[in-house]
């Protein structure tokens, strides 16, 4: 059963701008190291368990739907979900009638030298961007995510993860079947929108659609296809301080 969100992906074009910027923006950035597929990253965690992964190619991959985002403006391009039964999962997707890889293995080579390993399942086109792909760790997952949690900015968690989707109804039959229970509806007049939304640990994914041709979620869907639209944050008081736009590199991180 999905358990919660591992991390939310954000694509930028050159990994230490985004470093420079993000930490500008109030957040701790922690180096993460480099991946064998030609990318490296840097992570913001979370007092939740959750983090922001700024990923960077490390030289331009053609054809990778990550590059094809970067290419269209970057920012919040995919997101990963923690799970106890990484197996039982992926069957349950099958059986709603998504269609999602075989679980494969990736690595990182932590600054400090430390190997990681875990094992990833992807969705495929179209499902990629709706649904998450899924994590299982080889190494310890304390060794991925990194314990610095605290920013200067108050945020302490992913509250809210808004995807703009084409039919909300047929996309939250993949998240039912996996944690056997029904969504419940949700509107959001801020973005034209409505939909289904499912608490899942302490997180909540929204599954939106737009209510007008000419709201912001058909145009992002439009200029995007369907994928996760928006971040809110949670925080630990009144003294969170809401991040520079600018300085998120075509992220929308918001808290509420």
């Amino acid at each position: 059963m999905f358990t919660g969100i591992d991390h939310v992906v954000i694509v930028v074009e050159e990994l230490e701008s985004a470093v420079t910027s993000y930490s500008r923006a109030g957040f701790t950035v922690v180096r993460g190291g480099k991946h064998p597929i030609g990318t490296h990253n840097a992570l913001i965690a979370f007092a939740d368990g959750s983090y922001f992964e700024l990923i960077a190619f490390l030289k331009p991959n053609i054809g990778h739907p990550w590059q094809s985002a970067l290419e269209k403006g970057g920012g919040i391009i995919d997101f990963c979900m923690r799970t106890d039964d990484l197996a039982a999962d992926v069957d349950s997707m099958r059986r709603a009638g998504a269609k999602i890889g075989d679980p494969s293995p990736l690595t990182r080579d932590r600054p400090d030298g430390y190997h990681l390993s875990w094992v990833l399942a992807i969705p495929a086109l179209p499902f990629n961007g709706q649904l998450p792909f899924l994590i299982k760790d080889d190494t310890p997952r304390d060794e991925r995510v990194p314990p610095e949690r605290s920013h200067r900015n108050g945020a302490t968690g992913i509250r809210t993860l808004a995807i703009a989707v084409n039919d909300p109804g047929t996309t939250s039959r993949y998240y039912a079947r996996v944690l056997g229970r029904p969504g419940a509806p949700v509107q959001r007049p801020d973005l034209e929108a409505a939909g289904v939304a499912f608490a899942i640990g302490s997180n909540e994914v929204q599954l939106l659609a737009s209510k007008s041709e000419n709201g912001p979620l058909a145009q992002w869907i439009r200029d995007h296809g369907q994928s996760p639209y928006e971040v809110i944050l949670a925080s630990a008081g009144a003294g969170a301080t809401a991040p520079d736009r600018a300085l998120l590199q075509g992220a929308r991180i918001r808290f509420a």
